[in-house]
């Protein structure tokens, strides 16, 4: 076919052959379509396929608004609708996110081009102008319009007759051919030629395309037959001969012709009768004839209750594929709104819910309920079903609403018949098994069972059940699986917390946190088990401290050859029996507690790190746990000081820093949990001074290592005097430098070569009265010259010297060979006693004791080391390990060692007795009075006024870091400082005034 162009002026001409180019296209289409048969897609070539491209498109995005492809998609189809100006947002909007895009950037340019082309011949201004009614197209041409505006509305004309023809080529009752189909669908014929600008319409003539006349009502009739035949086939599944084409024009003539009341209500009448059939054929012989039977085969109900859902399954599916809402599509836009129906979809799913689920006729819901609970019930049991089969019928429940009340917020009938049920019966089943559980499983196969009931049933919720049930159903295993047992199963004898702490039954502890932490009663809970656990554990612990070896020390001392070889003392050591180190069996038991609450604390962090996931909640009561403890033994900052002392004199020998760090650290964390630190100061003070003094330190890097670590628990001011103890002995160091110079050039030799170490009496735990003893005449003479010497250096100063502090190196030769023996200042003054009495000879202990004038207890410790110890160089008369009132000694020429170098050292590290602690927690009580004294006159002296509970949180928060006062004792102190006029009270004779 000839296409002639209109006599039109050229600013027109170029889109007049635009239009014709367009129209040679949907032409060629138009012919591809026939030669495939499909007459729908030829009529519809302008909007058909783009509308169904658009429409497919937001599906799409309704679903997932971030998709890009269906974001591109329906951009195309609109700017093949026409909408090039909606097209070029969308495509702008790709663009930005995704510049690089090829296919974007060329379909944008299009858009644009086509926008641009729109808008220059006015297309906004008549866009409005064509409206779609009944089937047809109604164009009006006003007077006024330009050229442009009519040669635009003359291709609508032509592309609105092309579907005319189409529609008219689909009356035929015979088989057309392709030639018509072309005739039919040419793009512009010679018969409806453009408009030309000269020759348009007045405003009298207005051109008009008016709807089709009504059919009578015979027709109407006839459509429906010929529509309800079809149906019935079409449920019937023998559609292949049917034409939806035919079947659409039917129910769309329908719709036209005012008969959508008559059309709605005859596909809802088909679709009831088909679901009657369905019911009665497929769904009825399925029902279970086993389900209520007692002790029948779980395969067996298993296999019946499958069957049934699968029916129900299948019948859904035939019925929702049956349904045709895209062939009743104008009956839904034309008759659903004003008749205030559901649209043919929704009714065929409402009339599903009516006629099968809960169908009048057969108790399908009631056998279908019970079926997916029977399912559930022998998978709890731990039997194998077909999951698939309960997802596809739950699925169904669950899409299914009653939507005759409520539109939108109708709840599904998974909602609102079978969920309730279901948890009903899940709070029976799960009363009953907590019950079961208890009577047949330990504390940990409890956990277990319990915890796989968990994971079952969250994984039941998330494969074939909805995921909104899993809360009230996990709701229902709290309530009854755990929070009435919990006390039940922690303090399960042979199984319960203890039992798992002591067997490291990590997995199991770890299982029970998980639990625990699912309801609000379990971490309190908890909590408060492992509390009284470690409590129970750490006054065991105290108990066999306190019931352990006497705390009488033995006076055995840990002699030290320093130059014998390996191999002599490895024999030495052999032939000796086992002796015991510088501490007593009391020091041993000290030693043994700290080590055992060292590896209750290690265990417990590891339980914490690996079992209870670092909660900060138990962490918090396992650190109650162990300060409540540690300070119900009164012994226990005495038990570290120890601890520490014994590590750094001879415990870190061959260790590495790291090592020795370790060993601090582990000592530190026990330190943070005793209260009495000023206690602990008070011994580690005495123990760091006989390690420095008698030299016994092993490293002085791990002794102000830690001092660091002290400092930062505690402060400054709680190591200040340590640390002046260490500067006591470099500033004596120097003095000895000077005073051995002095020497040199006086030429004046002392008779005993001694080295003096020049203490600050407040810094050393020592009294300032010396220890009584009465040095010989060759040491007075030694230790004046000293005085004369220190007093040329600072005039003013008084030493006093402290024997107890000191040692001595002597020489002593018996029979076989001659020694050197280090022994303390008091051992040195008894020794010396000896020098001159010949073999046989002795001095009874009351000769020693009015020669020495050392304290009876001291003195009695000296002698038990030299004569009753590993290195007996006195010999006591009679021989035992203790030393009487009534006994004497002589000195031992016999005696023999293979070491050169002896070390007779006395106990240093023993516990104390009751009379020592009671002197030193005197002396502690002491400084206390002098601490809360200073602090509660600072606390004054900034704030002026204060009331006196205000005053007492003061205090006590300030006196923390070194002791816990007690009210009554601050209250004391408080009436001190007033009778002394440091306070006064104040008018209200509750709160205190601060006096200048």
């Amino acid at each position: 076919m000839s296409e002639a162009l209109p006599d039109v002026n050229l600013a027109h001409k170029a889109e007049v052959e635009r239009k014709l180019n367009i129209g040679k296209e949907k032409k060629a289409a138009a012919d591809e379509c026939f030669k495939a048969g499909d007459i729908k897609g030829a009529c519809h070539i302008k909007n058909g396929n783009w509308k169904r491209a658009e429409e497919a498109a937001n599906q799409v995005l309704k679903k997932n608004p971030d998709n890009q492809k269906a974001k591109l998609r329906k951009a195309k189809a609109l700017a093949g609708l026409g909408f090039a100006e909606k097209a070029v947002v969308i495509l702008e909007e790709l663009h930005t996110a995704d510049p690089n895009d090829t296919e974007i950037t060329r379909e944008l340019a299009k858009a644009k081009e086509a926008d641009k082309a729109a808008t220059a011949r006015g297309f906004k201004k008549f866009k409005g102008f064509l409206s779609k009614s009944s089937g047809a197209e109604a164009v009006a041409m006003d007077e006024s319009s330009d050229t442009d505006d009519v040669e635009e509305v003359t291709t609508k004309l032509e592309e609105s007759r092309i579907e005319e023809r189409g529609m008219e080529l689909l009356k035929l009752d015979r088989p057309y051919t392709t030639a018509e189909g072309s005739a039919a669908f040419s793009g512009l014929s010679t018969q409806s030629k453009p408009v030309a600008p000269a020759t348009r319409p007045t405003a009298a003539r207005k051109g008009k395309i008016r709807p089709p006349r009504r059919a009578p009502e015979s027709e109407s009739s006839e459509q429906w037959k010929i529509l309800q035949h079809s149906i019935r086939e079409i449920f019937n599944h023998n559609a292949r001969s049917l034409s939806f084409e035919e079947n659409y024009r039917h129910a769309y003539n329908m719709c036209l012709q005012k008969q959508g009341s008559q059309l709605y209500e005859g596909v809802s009448g088909l679709i009831v009768e088909n679901l009657d059939k369905l019911a009665k054929e497929q769904i009825v012989p399925a029902f279970p004839t086993s389900i209520s039977v007692r002790g029948i085969d779980h395969v067996q109900q298993a296999q019946e209750g499958e069957r049934l859902l699968k029916a129900v399954r299948e019948v859904w599916d035939d019925h929702i594929s049956r349904l045709f809402p895209g062939g009743l599509h104008k009956q839904d836009r034309t008759h659903v709104p004003p008749a205030r129906v559901l649209p043919i979809f929704e009714q065929g799913q409402q009339l599903f819910l009516e006629r099968v689920i809960r169908s009048q006729d057969y108790s399908i819901r009631t056998h279908l309920i019970t079926t997916l609970l029977t399912q559930i019930q022998i998978e709890r049991d731990g039997y194998t079903v077909n999951r698939s089969a309960v997802k596809g019928c739950v699925e169904v429940l669950l899409e299914l609403r009653d939507r005759r009340d409520s539109w939108d917020s109708a709840a599904s009938v998974y909602e609102k018949d079978f969920e309730p049920t279901f948890l009903k019966e899940s709070e029976a089943f799960y009363k009953a098994e907590a019950t079961r559980l208890l009577d047949s499983c330990n504390a940990m196969q409890y956990l277990k069972k319990v915890e796989e009931r968990f994971m079952s049933e969250s994984s039941r919720t998330q494969y074939y059940l909805s995921s909104k049930s899993e809360a009230p159903l996990i709701a229902i295993l709290e309530s009854h699986l755990l929070i009435p047992h919990l006390q039940t199963v922690i303090y399960m004898q042979s199984s319960g917390l203890d039992f798992m702490i002591d067997g490291d039954r990590i997995d199991d502890l770890a299982r029970m946190y998980r639990l625990f932490i699912r309801v609000p009663e379990g971490p309190p809970t908890l909590q408060k088990a492992l509390k009284e656990s470690v409590i129970r554990r750490g006054k065991e612990v105290n108990a066999l401290a306190t019931t352990g070896p006497s705390n009488d020390a033995d006076a055995e001392g840990d002699g030290e050859g320093e130059d014998a070889a390996e191999d002599t003392k490895a024999k030495a050591k052999k032939k000796a029996p086992a002796q015991k180190g510088a501490a007593s069996r009391a020091a041993e038991a000290a030693l043994q507690w700290m080590q055992s609450v060292l590896e209750l604390k290690d265990k417990m962090d590891k339980l914490l790190k690996r079992c209870f996931a670092d909660d900060l909640a138990i962490q918090t009561s396992l650190s109650d746990a162990f300060e409540t403890f540690i300070n119900d033994n009164p012994k226990s900052p005495e038990y570290i000081s120890l601890f520490i002392d014994e590590n750094l004199r001879k415990g870190l020998k061959g260790k590495s820093d790291q090592d020795v760090d370790a060993v601090l650290e582990k000592t530190i964390t026990v330190f943070r949990y005793i209260s009495e630190r000023d206690v602990f100061e008070r011994y580690y003070k005495g123990h760091l001074a006989k390690r420095l003094l008698q030299n016994r330190s092993v490293s002085d890097d791990a002794e102000r290592g830690m001092l660091a670590k002290l400092k930062v628990e505690c402060g400054v001011q709680f190591t200040q005097k340590l640390e002046g103890m260490f500067n006591d002995l470099k500033v004596s160091s120097d003095h000895m430098s000077g005073f051995r110079d002095h020497l040199a050039k006086s030429q004046v030799l002392p008779p005993i070569d001694i080295s003096v170490n020049v203490l600050t009496s407040t810094f050393w735990p020592m009294a300032l009265k010396p220890a009584p003893c009465n040095f010989p005449p060759s040491m007075v003479d030694s230790c004046k010259v000293y005085d004369r010497f220190y007093q040329s250096r600072h005039t003013g100063r008084k030493l006093s010297w402290q024997p107890s502090m000191g040692s001595a190196d002597v020489r002593a030769t018996f029979k076989t060979r001659t020694h050197d023996l280090n022994v303390s200042t008091f051992a040195l003054v008894i020794l010396l006693l000896f020098e001159n009495l010949g073999e046989g000879e002795f001095l009874t202990y009351e000769e020693l004791k009015d020669a020495t004038g050392i304290e009876e207890t001291e003195l009695k410790r000296q002698l038990q080391s030299l004569a009753c110890a590993k290195f007996r160089v006195l010999k006591k008369h009679p021989p035992g390990r203790d030393v009487a009132n009534d006994d004497s000694f002589s000195f031992n020429y016999e005696f023999t060692c293979p070491m050169q170098k002896i070390k007779i050292s006395t106990i240093s590290s023993k516990v104390e007795n009751p009379e020592q602690r009671r002197e030193t927690m005197e002396r502690v009580d002491e400084e206390r009075k002098h601490q809360t004294d200073a602090c509660i006159v600072r606390i004054m002296k900034d704030r002026k006024v204060l009331s006196h509970t205000e005053l007492i949180m003061e205090v006590t928060r300030q006196l923390a870091t070194r002791f816990q006062p007690a009210p009554p004792q601050i209250k004391k102190r408080i009436e001190a400082l007033i009778e002394r006029e440091y306070l006064d009270r104040g008018d209200d004779k509750n709160s205190y005034r601060y006096l200048a």
